[in-house]
């Protein structure tokens, strides 16, 4: 019976020992992500960094993960909030960083694994600056509503060598609800920066911008000024077909004319400029003076007034041409329009409604006023000095007039007539 027994129990283990050694070599493997790195992070501003502009991003390069959470704190311990670009390649702040102030920014990544990596970058921002700042000046009002026309316009004084437009233009943030994502583009002196969609903004879209500049390093020896903010919305379709040859102004609405008004334009020694302008502002009342002018200057109220130009191109009640309107040209340059039409008209237009002129002698200088227009959207794309965004193939925009009031602060008024 022993020796039974003894001989049963060696049978039990020789035929165990195989299920023993599958055992052994499945756990050899480890639990599945056991062995694998967490991700590799880095940040910006390095750890420790000092005299870092109050413009600051918190920038993030992940290796083998993704960014799972980021937190700005100050030396205080309030949190700072920020938003993501859009590439995720940093984190900005929604407001200026304070000078001289003392910041952690601490970022977590978790890879593929799920393992996790956490990094510290503790930096001091510079004493406010004493370079001299270049004004800035946003064309783009909180709760306005504007024509579909209506570009995001930004100017500066003195204007941005091409050198440092790039760091500028980064700087520049548009959101559309619903979505029309589009490009910024300069004028060639660097004066003006405009943006806008391949084609008009859609009735009833929300426009929210940020020009985030203060405290920017602009060049080598200017910063920018302060941050602006603004959100709008886009109202009906308007648009101005302005003749010289027929000496008519087709009013459109939504492509369907509502009325055709006899206009006087520039005389021959001060034309009215050919091309596509934008209604820039809105004067119930007025005054020219153009003193100084070396054509010679007068002075002259005017009521009903819309500007179209930097240079003093409006269009406006001019009851004292109105013998000449739809006949000839005798003004300074300007759109000559009976009162009672400028009267009628300033209750149909929009400031950001398109006003396109031709057959005159002089073509549109661009930066002449709102411009974006004025070229097609391949040529516009081009003055970016930044990548255009994927998927904004260049595309011939459509005329307003086909398809379906507090004003902007002015800029100095220049001649009318």
């Amino acid at each position: 019976m022993e020796l039974r027994r003894r001989l049963n129990l060696l049978s039990v283990a020789i035929a165990a020992a195989p299920l023993v050694l599958v055992t052994s070599c499945t756990s050899g493997g480890g639990q599945k992500g056991e062995g694998e790195k967490p991700p590799e992070l880095s940040l910006t501003p390095a750890d420790q960094a000092r005299d870092v502009p109050v413009s600051a991003e918190v920038g993030t390069t992940v290796k083998g993960g993704r960014i799972t959470g980021v937190r700005i704190t100050d030396d205080k311990g309030a949190e700072v909030k920020a938003e993501p670009r859009e590439d995720g390649s940093t984190w900005v702040p929604s407001k200026p960083l304070q000078p001289k102030r003392t910041y952690v920014a601490e970022v977590t990544a978790t890879g593929d694994s799920g393992k996790t990596t956490t990094q510290k970058s503790t930096f001091t921002t510079m004493p406010k600056s004493n370079k001299p700042a270049i004004t800035s000046t946003l064309y783009f009002t909180n709760n306005r509503t504007y024509g579909t026309a209506m570009p995001v316009t930004v100017k500066f004084d003195p204007p941005i060598a091409k050198a440092a437009r790039a760091d500028v233009q980064r700087r520049l943030f548009v959101k559309t609800d619903p979505p029309q994502p589009g490009t910024w583009s300069w004028v060639p002196d660097g004066s003006q920066v405009e943006y806008r969609a391949p084609d008009f903004w859609r009735t009833g879209t929300t426009i929210s911008v940020r020009s985030a500049l203060q405290g920017l390093p602009i060049g080598k020896d200017k910063i920018g000024d302060v941050d602006r903010t603004a959100t709008a919305k886009i109202g009906r379709q308007v648009a101005l077909e302005i003749d010289n040859r027929t000496k008519q102004m087709s009013v459109l609405r939504d492509g369907k004319l509502l009325r055709k008004i006899p206009v006087s334009l520039g005389k021959p020694i001060t034309p009215t400029s050919t091309g596509k302008m934008v209604i820039m502002e809105k004067f119930d009342y007025t005054t020219f003076d153009t003193r100084g002018d070396p054509l010679g200057g007068y002075v002259v109220d005017v009521e009903d007034a819309q500007r179209l130009t930097w240079g003093g191109e409006f269009i406006h009640g001019a009851p004292w041409s109105e013998g000449d309107q739809g006949n000839i040209n005798v003004s300074h340059g300007c759109t000559n329009i009976s009162a009672s039409a400028a009267n009628w008209l300033m209750g149909i237009t929009q400031v950001g409604d398109l006003v396109t002129v031709k057959g005159t002698e002089v073509k549109l200088d661009q930066g002449n006023g709102f411009t974006a227009w004025n070229v097609s959207w391949d040529e516009f794309a081009k003055g970016s000095a930044l990548p255009v965004p994927a998927g904004l193939a260049p595309a011939q925009a459509q005329q307003p007039g086909a398809a379906a009031s507090k004003t902007p602060t002015p800029a100095p008024s220049g001649p009318g007539g």
